[in-house]
């Protein structure tokens, strides 16, 4: 009797799955269950496509739902809500517009993604306020900012998706308002960072309203001003983007366990507490490299990587997902920002360790070079081992240097082995010491 994997949930982590599944054994029944009818689309692009950078909608789609059924071999089931997971009979109940009914499988794997967290905000439901985090909403945005056009917004919320939807709605022509209720935007990024973003925001005409903390919408029918605890400010459209909250419901009432972080607890296979139940994507905790602890940074790579290898893991071949570094980085305007491991030195002594770190300014080019920019590079250290514990980069260009850190930080490299790298050098592309290695020159005599 062929056996049945089951998916639910049709994006990153859950398409990976089922396609690496039928390559590798194309005689398994994979069936996804996605309650949507978007799959396998970019989420990360859609700030673009709100800004018109991406033409169309259907642009941001990797795999169309045709060319995973026809081509791939895939039973995926657009319109089907998973209600419920009988993990002890091996069976997920499944609604539709016209029918509810138990589908069985022998593999499992939970791959139900992350909500924009809503706060307890007064107004939310006014028209012209949103959060984005799919589709349907990035297209209700662009349809809103096209038709009604706005002339001033107010986004609340300085990580990712306010910072990219701030250049968005600049670049449509709207006054932007930023709301961030802590000292820095992108707290993940550290102080260096933050600032050197605040000050290019401001340059290029946000309005920057830190350690303000928002307490709702106000207006009739549709958003007219957000409220502040002293003032109202007018707006006529308004993003909320406070982060984002594992989906758990569907597996927590399964009793699948979940972690310190309050996303789903894995070992190093994608399994759950339940051998043949797997989780994967941003629903799910993972193993960080630096601490050797449970986190939850949801990113599209982690998810796709560890949708793979559970894909492997359910065929056969047995493959860890991997570790992460929360590896992550972010377009503001003219600037790149980015950042891998620890970079907070506080959190680096919770974790064990005695940090250290530097930051430095340099040229990304040889200094007779045209076109150089200035980047900014912290990278922190354990004082005793002189392990190199994450770092952040912020410039105009050479954000993705960045890779080097985290490719340093996977290998276990110490800060005297980062220093001696062999990185490539000509003066279009760098000076003879690279940034980064100046900044791990410098942190090495720290610790010296």
């Amino acid at each position: 009797m062929t056996e049945t994997f089951v998916v639910i949930g049709g994006d990153a982590a859950g398409m990976s799955a089922a396609s690496k599944v039928k390559r590798e054994d194309p005689d398994l029944d994979v069936i996804v269950l996605e309650k949507g009818e978007w799959v396998s689309y970019a989420a990360c692009g859609m700030p673009y496509y709100v800004k018109g950078d991406v033409e169309d909608l259907d642009d941001l789609v990797t795999v169309t739902p045709e060319e995973f059924r026809d081509e791939r071999g895939v039973d995926l089931r657009t319109g089907a809500e998973v209600v419920d997971v009988d993990p002890e009979n091996e069976y997920v109940t499944v609604e539709t517009a016209d029918e509810t009914y138990e589908q069985p499988y022998d593999d499992l794997l939970v791959a139900t993604g992350a909500s924009a967290i809503e706060p307890p905000f007064g107004g939310l439901e006014l028209e012209g306020v949103f959060t984005i985090h799919d589709m349907d909403e990035a297209d209700a945005i662009e349809e809103y900012v096209t038709g009604r056009g706005p002339e001033t917004a107010a986004i609340v919320g300085g990580g990712y998706v306010g910072i990219e939807m701030a250049e968005a709605l600049s670049a449509r022509g709207v006054d932007v308002h930023l709301y961030e209720m802590l000292p820095h935007v992108l707290q993940p990024f550290g102080e260096a960072v933050a600032e050197v973003v605040e000050d290019h925001l401001r340059a290029r005409g946000v309005d920057l309203h830190l350690e303000t903390a928002v307490s709702g919408f106000v207006g009739d029918e549709r958003v007219e001003a957000v409220e502040l605890e002293d003032e109202t400010v007018p707006a006529d459209v308004a993003i909320v983007g406070v982060g984002v909250a594992p989906n758990t419901d569907l597996a927590e009432a399964a009793g699948v366990e979940l972690g310190p972080t309050g996303a789903i607890a894995t070992d190093e296979y994608g399994r759950t507490n339940y051998e043949n139940v797997y989780a994967a994507g941003d629903c799910a905790e993972a193993t960080h490299l630096v601490t050797g602890e449970p986190d939850h940074v949801p990113l599209a790579l982690t998810a796709n990587r560890a949708g793979r290898a559970i894909g492997q893991t359910v065929t056969g071949d047995p493959t860890p997902v991997g570790e992460i570094a929360g590896t992550a980085i972010v377009k503001a305007f003219d600037l790149g920002a980015a950042r891998t491991g620890i970079v907070d030195e506080d959190r680096a002594r919770e974790a064990g360790f005695d940090p250290v770190s530097v930051t430095i300014s340099a040229s990304t080019r040889a200094h007779y070079y045209p076109d150089g920019a200035e980047l900014t590079v912290t990278l922190i250290a354990d004082r005793e081992s002189g392990q190199l514990l994450g770092g952040t980069v912020v410039g105009r260009e050479g954000a993705k240097r960045i890779d080097t850190v985290a490719t340093a930080l996977t290998a276990g490299t110490t800060v005297t082995e980062l220093q001696n790298a062999d990185l490539a050098y000509a003066p279009p592309f760098s000076p003879v010491w690279d940034p980064i290695l100046t900044a791990a020159k410098v942190l090495n005599g720290k610790l010296e």
